[in-house]
């Protein structure tokens, strides 16, 4: 068996300013993550902190603090959506207070799965006292995700409790799923500044994905490719970093006032940045007032935060406690993924009123009050086979790579789901492009329209040329795909390929009779020429037609196979062309080269036209020019 992957998880905290989140960080690893000069001097934190955690077992995982003041919750949110597990600091003195809700009310909405309710400052309260505070945090937590969490009480001064505390993050660290080490390269920058004698450094969770020093890299919102000097991990340099793990990169060629908290560092080329897309928004129950249609909002999506304009699609507005399926347009340009969540706040005053999980962050832009358009969103929220369906729907043809781009899942699932709906004849693979069997049966309807169409247009013509159908197809469907469609119809019998040109099963050009005669004396005129046939203007002249109306005739003569085309101007009856060939193999039969004058001998036939046949003949591969010579070569 292979060995197991290392398994990288990030613990933070999240509590009401003042309840020791700082110090309990203190306490646990013996690491500062204050290290602003103001929150040294006033005694907060204002911004995030961050601590390695060596657990019981050696393994390390990454400390995310954040600031419990409400007027650092933008602060907060950067850096809570990247935790595996949260530690609810409660200071048991004082119990749970605003932002202790609001921080809960945030991790609920962020789908956090696992936590543990830590009391602080246990050694200035009573057993009875704090027996009193824990039952009323169990009854503000019930209902939530943290309902049958562990409580645990502790003293950062006295280290009264932390081993218990440690063994307790140890136990539920070993039941969280790891991340994905193999997706795409996917970092959230949530710090960024500049080390002297090395350049721009950003530092960030990585989400998914594996990062490498000598990597190229893509930043977004710049879309600009750089590479990956240097890989830290708690700040000890390393060749490469995994998901789950705090970095710190150091990007050459970047400089910092390009950055700024929000920006993206992916995989190059994988990443599509949007500016609108589709969710299932919720309202806190508590939300001051309902939301409204074209309502603007402060979004919060990873370490980014944008302004967003919310579009209700089924209602004109949405009360506290509903949720709804809304398209939010933005004010510039993030990274998102289907399923990602994200955190919403009243524009002003601000406060936490919502959040909610991306369905597509790539969509059509909706109209309202459409039963088809809710039908649909409800679909591509109902799970992962839906939403590739419904993708490859409103697409003509994605590859594999576009649908992880639009869906966020890995490429085995995507793989694994589109086997699944293949083998259910919703999905069909044409070369390495996906679309829907509707989608395709449609385009075998169309090919045939277009065929029948240019066979009303042009009777003459033996068939629409192979190109010219492509063209009645999307322009993003590939050659290979085009082809394949094309040998499916031919094996069904629907349509027939000859040369260049495809035709109905039962068609065949039909000239009138005016016609007729015109392509009769064409032939002829070539039939009594043979070898010594003249241009075809020449030849057109000898006959009193005009070339512009008679193109077509040798395009019917060539179909028909009566003439050979040796270039534009150069055509021989197609009896002459197997004398020619004739003559041909019965020279080399005895000799090994062949010049220019030798075969105008041989045929009786101008220099011009015996060289315009022998260019033909190399371009058949029946003959190799060697200087002034020929010699045999596939004939």
């Amino acid at each position: 068996m292979p060995p197991a992957k290392e398994h990288h998880v990030i613990i933070g905290t999240a509590g009401h300013v003042d309840h020791g989140k700082t110090e309990l960080i203190r306490a646990l690893t013996g690491q500062e993550t204050d290290r602003l000069k103001e929150e040294k001097e006033r005694g907060i934190s204002i911004d995030l902190g961050f601590a390695s955690f060596v657990l019981p077992g050696g393994q390390t995982a990454g400390i995310v603090d954040v600031p419990g003041h409400e007027r650092f919750i933008n602060n907060m949110l950067a850096g809570i959506g990247g935790i595996d597990l949260v530690l609810l600091v409660i200071d048991v003195n004082e119990g749970v207070m605003p932002q202790t809700r609001e921080h809960l009310q945030i991790l609920q909405l962020l789908g956090i799965q696992r936590g543990i309710v830590v009391l602080t400052k246990c050694d200035l309260a009573e057993e009875d006292w704090i027996d009193i505070v824990e039952e009323e945090v169990r009854e503000e937590i019930s209902g939530t995700f943290l309902a049958e969490a562990p409580c645990r009480r502790v003293s950062s001064i006295t280290k009264e409790g932390i081993d218990g505390l440690i063994a307790t993050i140890a136990e539920n660290v070993s039941a969280l799923t790891p991340r994905d080490a193999d997706g795409p390269l996917r970092l959230p920058v949530d710090r960024h500044f500049t080390v002297a004698g090395f350049g721009t450094v950003v530092t960030g969770t990585l989400l998914s994905g594996t990062v490498h020093t000598g990597d190229s890299v893509e930043v977004l919102p710049l879309a600009e490719q750089v590479r990956v000097r240097e890989v830290q991990v708690h700040g000890k340099k390393t060749d490469s970093a995994q998901a789950g793990q705090r970095v710190a990169l150091n990007l050459a060629g970047l400089q910092r006032q390009d950055l700024k908290r929000g920006t993206v560092i992916g995989e190059a080329g994988f990443f599509e940045e949007c500016q609108r897309l589709d969710a299932r928004l919720t309202l806190l129950s508590d939300a001051p007032r309902p939301l409204r249609f074209r309502d603007p909002v402060h979004f919060y999506l990873g370490t980014a935060r944008v302004v967003g304009i919310i579009a209700l699609l089924d209602r004109d507005s949405l009360e506290p406690g509903e949720s709804a399926l809304v398209q939010i347009h933005l004010d510039r340009p993030l990274v998102a993924h289907r399923q990602d969540r994200f955190i919403i706040r009243s524009y002003s005053p601000m406060t936490t009123i919502g959040g909610g999980v991306v369905i597509d962050p790539n969509p059509i832009k909706h109209r309202r009050f459409r039963d088809e358009v809710m039908t649909a969103l409800i679909e591509l929220e109902s799970g992962e086979k839906a939403f590739l369906l419904q993708k490859l729907a409103e697409q003509p043809c994605l590859r594999l790579k576009e649908l992880e781009q639009a869906s966020g899942m890995g490429r085995d699932r995507i793989l694994e789901h589109l086997e699944a709906l293949k083998g259910e004849a919703k999905v069909v693979l044409l070369g390495d492009q996906w679309a829907t069997d509707t989608t395709v049966r449609s385009w075998r309807r169309q090919m045939q329209e277009a065929t029948g169409r240019f066979h009303e247009e042009n009777p003459l013509l033996p068939g629409i040329p192979h190109a010219t159908l492509k063209g009645a197809l999307p322009g993003k469907l590939a050659p290979k795909a085009f082809d394949q469609l094309l040998s499916e119809a031919e094996a069904d019998g629907s349509l027939v390929q000859q040369q260049e040109w495809v035709k109905l099963p039962h068609f065949e050009p039909t000239p009138t009779p005016a016609q007729l005669r015109d392509i009769e004396a064409i032939e002829k005129a070539y039939g009594d020429a043979g070898a010594g046939a003249k241009n075809k203007n020449e030849m057109l002249e000898r006959l009193g037609l005009r070339a512009d109306r008679t193109e077509i005739y040798f395009t019917y003569l060539f179909a028909a196979g009566k003439l050979v085309k040796l270039n534009e101007e150069s055509f021989l009856h197609a009896e002459t062309y197997r004398h020619a060939v004739s003559l041909l193999k019965q020279h080399f039969a005895t000799k090994e080269t062949l010049t220019l004058a030798e075969f105008r001998d041989l045929l009786g036939s101008a220099r011009k036209q015996t060289q315009a046949l022998l260019e033909y003949f190399d371009n058949l591969k029946y003959t190799l020019r060697k200087g002034d010579e020929r010699v045999a070569w596939k004939l």
